[in-house]
């Protein structure tokens, strides 16, 4: 996958990806620029809500790999993005209790790559991730996902908080991973489960911490304090598959 298949250059190119239906996760505009062309493009972006960021000529020279931005760059999803309710109805055309990841502003694409294989391999229903400051479906994903995006469902929600407090009503209970947490084998996390990550630096938010039922911590033993973000996700998960083998 190269870049120029995902990211797009040029008012007219930016434009016409949107009128197309193409999915937009984020657009970089010179700041300053109000020229009509511009304004066009922004109204287009307001509309399927898109991530708008305002950035400088250098920045965007840095990103331009044809020196014919115009002042506008867009980047596409490489993929579609699923609906919370389509995750949701794979739990329920299975037959099984819901198994979600959601994603608190992973920002790294192999991490999140890596994260949506791992939710393929342990049977979760699908991905949940935030549309700011995370990293989106780009052609790196894909990749690191090694072919999982084409059947765990990814969907992306302006607020991972209140995402927790709707799908409690679908009776899901969720776990957070955080380092003050209990460690993760005291915990029953059969059942419904949303699983929490946080970003690759701060961890879980302290508001989307809040909102979670548990916090688990995974035991280490080593010298340093910490876990990459995918392997943090991979070990909780397994033991979410393990207690569901077994019953807890």
């Amino acid at each position: 996958m190269r870049y120029e298949e995902y990211t797009i250059e040029g008012r007219n190119a930016v434009t016409e990806a949107f009128r197309s239906g193409k999915t937009i996760d984020k657009l970089y505009v010179l700041d300053g620029c109000h020229d009509g062309a511009v304004n066009t493009i922004k109204t287009l972006a307001r509309k399927q809500d898109t991530i708008v960021n305002y950035v400088n000529k250098e920045r965007l020279d840095q990103m331009s790999a044809t020196g014919k931005h115009q002042g506008v760059i867009a980047q596409a999803a490489a993929y579609d993005y699923a609906e919370v309710e389509d995750i949701l109805q794979a739990a329920r055309d299975k037959n099984e209790p819901p198994f979600i990841f959601l994603l608190d502003e992973i920002e790294d694409p192999h991490n999140l790559g890596a994260i949506i294989r791992t939710a393929n391999l342990c049977g979760a229903h699908g991905v949940i991730i935030p549309k700011r400051r995370a990293a989106g479906l780009t052609a790196t994903v894909v990749k690191a996902s090694a072919g999982a995006i084409n059947y765990t469902p990814v969907a992306k929600v302006n607020n991972i908080a209140k995402t927790i407090e709707e799908l409690k009503k679908e009776g899901i209970w969720f776990v957070c991973a955080d380092m003050g947490g209990e460690v993760m084998y005291r915990h029953n996390l059969t059942g419904p489960i949303g699983l929490v990550i946080g970003n690759e630096g701060n961890g879980v938010s302290r508001l989307v911490k809040e909102k979670c039922d548990y916090v688990a911590s995974i035991p280490m033993k080593g010298d340093i304090d910490s876990l990459n973000a995918s392997v943090a996700a991979g070990v909780l998960a397994y033991e979410i598959v393990r207690q569901r083998l077994q019953g807890n």
